[in-house]
């Protein structure tokens, strides 16, 4: 799938039906997007090196999806793959002013979108002078697009209210954002005009602000109030954007049936061996209280255990969460997922991303653990509000439950320079290999096997993810057609 998107005064080719990069310390963040007419599988294969300490018994999986793996979904737009075509946005709510809200949100929510991504990418510069030269079209984007915006402002009274809150956001978050960047980036003197153009940009914004009267001086003055107050407006503005979710897990009367029958099953044992104990010896005694203490002690130690291997029994190769996406104005639903997330064996693996794994180099051949995520999506239609084509769908891993057994580099580099030996400690690095699977289909209602695949080596220590470098498409071994003589 080729996507063309203008951002920053350039054109991007994207040529992979998804987008996996880091986002902040621990989390990498995985985008792409879902057709209105169509079904997908997404598959994730995290390789963990033994190293790294990540098994079963180290990991809670059903803990670490609740509270590591966070998503987002929205409604995406052709027209929202050109944030700074604006001409079609406001023809657009002119032909259709009752719906000027949501389509103001969603103009709002993807340029920031946007802005985020260009600006994630602009942070990982180093040098002061070619981060500059990188945030200059950035800025040239911004002061055209927000003339643009406001000069689209309504006339009629019932729209000013939603107007102004998203101009109100919009500058603010764009203040932010750019201070944000500015505050990492080290003064250079050869850059002081475009730093002091950014400076003055945001001291525009403010001060119109205060013209608008969007904000009071006492909410001005306190920083928590001004937090508090745009975490409000973010929260009117994605109504209607980003769908509600509406997550059950599944299984859950069948593991309180596995529960069951797990008691019983031990029961059965204990209650036999308590029943020959006391045959062999009669009466109440030291020794029939000692061997029913031990009998009961067993009980305990193996009464979870048995009740796990048959919930994993069960459980392999099933779905643990049911998700509905609910549109937030109409309340209809949107989409459909079921996901999937367990430790599985090397067997389980297909057969050509275990072999692309065994293909390295004998050098870095190392025994893996591997975690497996899949969610499968199915999309209702005829529920999409009109304009729409598809959704967007943001996964963000957060892998610091991963870290948490990393070691620290102990020790140094030692190197020679004119006669002076400088000392370099090394930190410890860990190599994750995750292969992202995706599969779609036409068919609403089918889920297809994935057809494509793509290798990304995630690269870990103990302060967090340091790079994300993508290995290649994990390409598929066709089998042999037989020919009919």
């Amino acid at each position: 799938m080729l996507n063309l998107i203008y951002f920053s005064g350039r054109y991007r080719i994207k040529t992979l039906p998804f987008t996996l990069k880091h986002d902040e310390r621990f989390t990498i963040r995985l985008e792409h997007q879902i057709n209105q007419h169509e079904s997908k599988r997404l598959d994730c294969y995290f390789s963990i090196p033994k190293e790294m300490g990540v098994n079963p018994n180290t990991l809670d999986t059903d803990r670490f999806i609740m509270a590591n793996v966070n998503g987002r979904r929205a409604y995406i737009s052709q027209m929202m793959d050109l944030p700074l075509v604006q001409s079609r946005f406001i023809s657009r709510m002119k032909k259709d002013p009752a719906s000027y809200r949501i389509n103001l949100n969603v103009f709002v929510y993807h340029c920031l979108q946007a802005l985020e991504r260009e600006t994630t990418e602009l942070q990982r510069i180093e040098s002061p002078d070619e981060f500059y030269q990188a945030l200059r079209p950035v800025m040239d984007l911004l002061e055209s697009m927000l003339i643009r915006f406001r000069d689209a402002q309504p006339h009629e009274p019932r729209w000013q209210v939603y107007f102004e809150q998203a101009d109100n956001y919009l500058s603010w978050m764009i203040e932010q954002r750019l201070l944000k960047y500015l505050s990492r980036v080290q003064k250079s003197s050869s850059s002081n005009m475009e730093r002091q153009r950014v400076l003055e940009f945001c001291q525009a914004e403010r001060n119109y602000r205060d013209i608008q009267r969007y904000n009071s001086s006492v909410t001005m003055a306190d920083p928590n109030r001004i937090a508090n107050k745009m975490i409000l407006l973010k929260r009117l503005i994605e109504q209607g954007v980003v769908f509600k979710e509406e997550t059950h897990e599944l299984g859950r009367f069948a593991r309180k049936v596995v529960k069951g029958v797990a008691t019983a099953m031990v029961m059965v044992v204990v209650y036999s061996l308590v029943i020959e104990a006391t045959s062999l010896l009669r009466g109440v005694t030291v020794a029939l209280v000692g061997v029913l203490a031990i009998i009961y002690g067993f009980r305990e130690i193996f009464k979870d255990d048995i009740r796990q291997v048959i919930w994993n029994y069960l459980q392999r190769g099933r779905p643990i969460f049911f998700r509905r996406l609910m549109d937030g104005v109409s309340k209809k639903i949107v989409a459909q997922q079921k996901i999937w997330f367990s430790f599985i064996g090397q067997s389980d693996l297909p057969k050509h991303i275990d072999k692309m794994l065994r293909r390295r180099h004998q050098q870095n051949r190392q025994d893996a653990e591997f975690l497996y995520y899949r969610i499968d999506t199915m999309t209702n239609s005829e529920s999409f509000r009109k304009g729409y084509q598809g959704i967007q769908e943001q996964i963000m891993f957060e892998l610091s439950p991963l870290a948490r057994h990393l070691e620290r580099g102990r020790s140094s580099v030692f190197t020679e320079q004119n006669g002076k030996v400088s000392k370099s400690p090394i930190e410890k690095r860990y190599q994750m290999n995750l292969v992202v699977g995706i599969g779609q289909s036409r068919d609403k209602k089918t889920i297809k096997e994935c057809q494509e695949f793509h290798r990304y080596k995630v690269t870990v220590n103990r302060s967090g993810v340091v790079e994300v470098e993508y290995g290649g498409e994990v390409k598929q071994e066709r089998e042999p057609t037989r020919s009919s003589r």
